[in-house]
């Protein structure tokens, strides 16, 4: 698997996990609230935020595509009133750029790919365009690295995508996700994440669309090298994607959880530093029972293992047994092989 690059920032096996708050549009087309966004986003440690160019005109028919979530209008008339305009792009760009935190967006049809093009240093595609071949194929042809997401997919529909976008650009990314809002926990098959590892031999990430950062934790300890989580900067305020998304201290959270779990993730059983001193009085030896008169043949009544771990250690119990003190012995000795005859 070769490493993928999104503004020096290296993802891959050997890599931290790419954490991407997702901001799509709850924002509701307000500036101040996307920057406020960015601000918690770069505070919490996520790699990137992410937001969405929307062009209705480009992305749907007026009619047939369902209302949007929370609000009493069809889809199409909310992104003509809330989706950000290409100069709200840029300005969010700079302003990410000021900050030091890296700024994708999701376009939604090919002619608001080409209008962000020299906008981002990569592009996130959502699951409902993994099928729209003939656009992906001018995505990839843009020579940025491309991460796409796989929700109400199978197999085969994957296969596809990967077959057609491979010989034309071999920085690609996939998510696992589910695409539900918010879905069922036994819908979510993080186990799927090893598998498109196996099957593809790229960088595999997981899109979320739980409540709760729960899932994104079990993703990274899976393999997960992406996370993307919707951000919302109160979940009381409406918002279209209000019931999948994190407010900004549930994002410091999830960052300092996966930041955690990849420091926990080694596979060297050894003995740590910082047990060693434990390990002297927490294992046991092997002690007296009671006060032992010299020549006294030893008995399970007379030595046991107690701690500390400093005397002789208790798996050699079985050589005592048996054996004549050489000495007398108080109780609550550490015995030794000297106090034997061997």
């Amino acid at each position: 698997m070769k490493d993928i690059i999104i503004q020096s920032r290296k993802i891959g096996k050997h890599h931290p996990c790419f954490i991407i708050a997702e901001g799509c549009d709850n924002h509701l087309g307000n500036m101040d609230t996307a920057k406020e966004m960015v601000r918690h986003a770069k505070s919490a440690g996520a790699d990137a935020i992410k937001f969405q160019h929307h062009l209705p005109d480009e992305e749907m028919l007026r009619d047939g595509v369902p209302m949007s979530a929370n609000f009493n209008m069809p889809l199409y008339e909310f992104l003509q009133l809330y989706a950000l305009t290409l100069d709200q792009h840029r300005e969010l760009k700079r302003y990410c750029d000021e900050l030091g935190i890296i700024y994708l967006c999701t376009p939604f049809s090919k002619k608001a790919a080409l209008e962000i093009a020299d906008l981002v240093p990569a592009f996130k595609i959502g699951s409902g365009e993994l099928t729209d071949i003939p656009s992906l194929k001018v995505i990839a042809s843009l020579g940025k690295p491309v991460i796409l997401s796989s929700g109400m997919s199978v197999y085969e529909e994957i296969d596809e995508t990967i077959n057609a976008l491979k010989p034309i650009n071999e920085d690609l990314l996939l998510m696992n996700c589910t695409s539900e809002y918010p879905p069922k926990y036994e819908d979510i098959n993080l186990g799927v994440i090893k598998k498109l590892e196996e099957r593809y031999d790229i960088p595999i990430g997981h899109s979320d669309h739980t409540p709760d950062i729960y899932t994104c934790f079990g993703a990274v300890a899976m393999g997960a090298k992406l996370i993307e989580k919707h951000i919302i900067l109160d979940r009381k305020q409406p918002g279209p994607d209000q019931s999948v998304s994190i407010e900004p201290f549930e994002l410091y959270q999830m960052v300092s959880g996966i930041r955690k779990i990849e420091a926990a993730m080694g596979a060297e059983k050894k003995i740590n530093d910082l047990e060693k001193p434990i390990r002297s009085w927490a294992h046991r030896s092997i002690v007296t029972l009671k006060d032992i008169p010299a020549g006294t043949l030893l008995t399970e009544e007379l030595i046991w293992t107690k701690r500390p771990g400093t005397g002789v250690p208790a798996k050699h119990i079985d050589s005592f047994i048996g054996k004549k003190v050489t000495k007398d012995l108080t109780k609550d000795y550490l015995i030794t092989w000297d106090d034997i005859e061997r």
